[in-house]
């Protein structure tokens, strides 16, 4: 919320392309903010996500307006960097309570791919949100596969997000994480994709490859060193699980 969703477009842009969009309430970390919106948006936060799950998106200009037709389909938060903050407790408390009511899967920004464990504990420990229904984000930002396996091991999702421009030391290390965990046989709690960061990132300003690199240059090589099965996996499968739409029937 609050960070130009323009959720008004999105099903044009859904029907325009083919594409299936799901759309995320919830909040990031508070500098991402003017001091006089988040004190507004914090009042009720738990509801405000249940609302934008089950009656519909706001506009960001006017998140106390009415709702939109497209609902969110998912609730995106953010931890800290080695750790989380009063405000960041605060939000993934307002998120289980929102996962809870709803059955919506929960997707965590990692600041600089830190901290998954500690988020699990958070999310997982502390409020009882199956760790199936945790997406973890940017782990490819803090290339250490001990956590990663654990994380795996424990059932969350992983999530890749490179190459990405503002956050590219990293990405030569991202196939030697994806091939540790095929081989520990956690193929199947891996999600890709692609961080763009911002419009000038994009393959169509000409700044990147941008998303269309994952089903190229990615997948190629994806299933060149992990094969097929693997690739499918990553691709197919387990977006399928990881965003399944069931749990608004």
């Amino acid at each position: 919320m609050g960070l130009g969703r323009r959720a008004e477009e999105l099903p044009a842009l859904a029907q325009a392309t083919g594409v299936h969009i799901i759309a995320a309430t919830g909040l990031h970390q508070a500098p991402h903010y003017r001091p006089d919106l988040l004190p507004r948006l914090l009042d009720g936060l738990a509801d405000r996500f249940v609302s934008e799950l089950t009656e519909g998106l706001r506009r960001d200009a006017d998140p106390d307006g009415p709702p939109l037709a497209a609902k969110a389909g998912l609730i995106k938060i953010a931890g800290d960097f080695h750790h989380l903050d009063p405000h960041a407790e605060t939000v993934f408390a307002a998120a289980a309570a929102a996962h809870h009511a709803t059955g919506a899967p929960i997707a965590v920004h990692l600041e600089g791919g830190t901290h998954p464990l500690g988020v699990l504990a958070e999310l997982h420990g502390r409020h009882s949100v199956p760790a199936g229904s945790i997406i973890l984000g940017h782990l490819n930002r803090f290339p250490d596969p001990a956590p990663h396996r654990a994380a795996a091991e424990a059932g969350a999702w992983l999530g890749f997000d490179g190459p990405s421009r503002a956050n590219h030391p990293t990405d030569w290390r991202l196939f030697e994480l994806l091939h540790t965990l095929a081989e520990a046989g956690h193929a199947d709690r891996v999600l890709l994709g692609g961080d763009t960061t911002s419009a000038a990132a994009r393959a169509s300003t000409g700044g990147g490859p941008g998303i269309p690199f994952l089903l190229t240059g990615i997948r190629a090589r994806v299933i060149s060193e992990l094969g097929d099965d693997v690739a499918d996996a990553f691709f197919r499968r387990n977006p399928a699980r990881a965003f399944d739409a069931q749990w608004q029937a």
